[in-house]
C-alpha cells in the first residue's frame, strides 16, 4: 500500500477516533449497516479486519459477538496502539502489523467473515481485484465479506458533487480547520472504484449475493457472501 497512506495515518493515529464522527456523514448509519448486515451462525466466529486502524470497526464487531476470535491486521502500528487499548478488555483479539494486501496468510487459515472499513480504497484497482480474490478464499463456505468504504460517483460531475457535499457536512460540525484541511489531504491519496465495479469485482472473485447495501453518497457499505 501506499507509503504516503501509512505516513499521514501514522501522523492521524492520536486524533483519529475522535475525529471519525465528524467526518463521516451518518457515521451511526454506515457503520450500524455494516455490523447489522454481519449475521453468522456461530456465537464463537473468526473474523478478520483488514485495515483495522485504531480497531473502530472491530469494536462494534465485539460488542455484537463479544466471543469471537477477532484479528486485526493494519500496517500501522501507531494505529494498532490504539486499538489494543480500545479492545484490552476482550482475550480473543490478534494483532498483525503487515500490509493485508501481501501478507502471506496461510493457506489452512479460515475465516467466518471478514470485514474492513474505509481501507480498501486505497488500493489500486487491480489489487482491489486482487484481494477479493484473496478474500473470497480466505473465507468458509457460508462466509461473509462486509466492507464499509468510499465508492466513486458514477460521472465525474457526480463525483465533485459528493466531495462538495462532503466539505460542506464536515465544515458544518465544528471541526477545526487544521483537523479539516488534514483530512482533505490524506483524502487526495483516495482511489475510489465505482459501486458498480467494485460488485462485478466480488462476483469475478466467487461471491454470491453481492449489493452495496447501504448508500450515502460516496460512503456505501458492500456485502458478499461465499456459496
Amino acid at each position: 500500500m501506499n507509503h504516503i497512506v501509512k505516513q499521514q495515518f501514522d501522523a492521524a493515529a492520536q486524533q483519529y477516533d475522535q475525529q471519525r464522527r465528524q467526518l463521516i456523514p451518518r457515521f451511526d448509519d454506515f457503520y450500524g449497516t455494516a455490523v447489522q448486515w454481519l449475521e453468522l451462525d456461530t456465537p464463537r466466529p473468526s473474523i478478520i479486519d483488514l485495515g483495522a486502524g485504531t480497531g473502530l470497526l472491530s469494536a462494534f464487531v465485539l460488542a455484537k459477538y463479544p466471543q469471537a476470535h477477532i484479528t486485526l491486521i493494519d500496517f500501522s502500528e501507531h494505529m494498532l496502539s490504539q486499538a489494543r487499548r480500545r479492545l484490552a478488555s476482550y482475550e480473543n483479539v490478534t494483532y498483525i502489523t503487515a500490509d493485508y494486501l501481501n501478507y502471506p496468510y496461510e493457506q489452512a487459515e479460515s475465516y467466518d467473515a471478514v470485514v474492513s472499513s474505509l481501507s480498501i480504497h486505497h488500493l489500486t484497482h487491480p489489487d482491489k481485484r486482487s484481494l477479493f480474490r484473496t478474500i473470497f478464499r480466505l473465507l468458509k463456505d457460508g462466509g461473509l465479506f462486509i466492507n464499509a468504504d468510499q465508492a466513486e460517483g458514477m460521472t465525474p460531475a457526480i463525483d465533485r458533487r459528493y466531495m462538495e457535499l462532503w466539505k460542506q457536512a464536515v465544515h458544518a460540525t465544528g471541526l477545526p480547520i487544521e483537523a479539516i484541511e488534514a483530512s482533505i489531504e490524506r483524502r487526495k491519496q483516495d482511489i475510489n472504484a465505482k459501486a458498480s465495479d467494485q460488485i462485478d469485482w466480488l462476483l469475478e472473485a466467487g461471491f454470491a449475493n453481492v449489493d452495496a447495501v447501504y448508500r450515502h453518497h460516496e460512503f456505501n457499505v458492500f456485502f458478499a457472501q461465499k456459496i
